[in-house]
């Protein structure tokens, strides 16, 4: 089981500022601005899925997602009239992603949802306060690491409800598995010595 941490979420952070920003330089001076910053965030919004499958416990439909973002990116550049509403969509889509494979409770990613949020203001802050795009990269994904902080499941469960045709039972889990231990104990101790 992998475990997430906040120190490898600064540490990616930090990989992912870096990179953007370097690309960044390196092809505005071959190609227009406005399309290698798209290409950018393309870029970072797949290597970041692809961390987040990485570290997820959760192993069912990762080519689904990986293809489902790579169709919603391509849409996106072709559809998307401005830069923030395509980004947006790209954040959106991480948030869905993270949602899926890291959250069991609403809550929990109605949590992500508002932390998302808060990455993109503290990005778009960060551009209008400096415009330095690794700070720009770097308050967004700093903010983005601590989604570790979100339980899985925001209120544990303290029951199941039962359905039966005169009331509604609220049955503990720890009963229940109390009782099943006990019944299996007697069942296996009956099949032992049937006398």
């Amino acid at each position: 089981m992998k475990q997430r941490g906040l120190f490898e979420g600064i540490a990616v952070a930090l990989l992912a500022s870096i990179t953007g920003s370097a690309i960044f330089v390196i092809l505005t001076s071959i190609f227009a601005g406005a399309s290698v910053f798209r290409l950018i965030i393309a870029g970072l919004g797949i290597a970041y899925v692809l961390y987040l499958l990485s570290r997820s416990q959760e192993r069912v439909g990762r080519l689904t997602v990986i293809s489902a973002w790579l169709i919603v990116a391509a849409c996106a550049w072709l559809l998307a009239p401005s830069l923030l509403i395509y980004i947006s969509i790209h954040i959106v889509a991480l948030w869905l992603i993270r949602s899926l494979y890291f959250y069991s409770s609403v809550l929990s990613a109605l949590a992500d949802l508002g932390l998302t949020g808060f990455s993109l203001i503290a990005a778009i802050w960060a551009w209008f306060s400096s415009g330095s795009l690794f700070l720009t990269f770097w308050c967004f994904f700093l903010v983005q690491a601590l989604f570790v902080l979100i339980p899985r499941q925001w209120l544990k469960a303290r029951g199941d409800l039962m359905l039966s045709a005169d009331s509604v039972l609220l049955i503990d889990d720890d009963d229940f598995e109390t009782a099943h231990v006990t019944a299996e104990a007697a069942l296996r101790k009956l099949i032992s010595n049937p006398h």
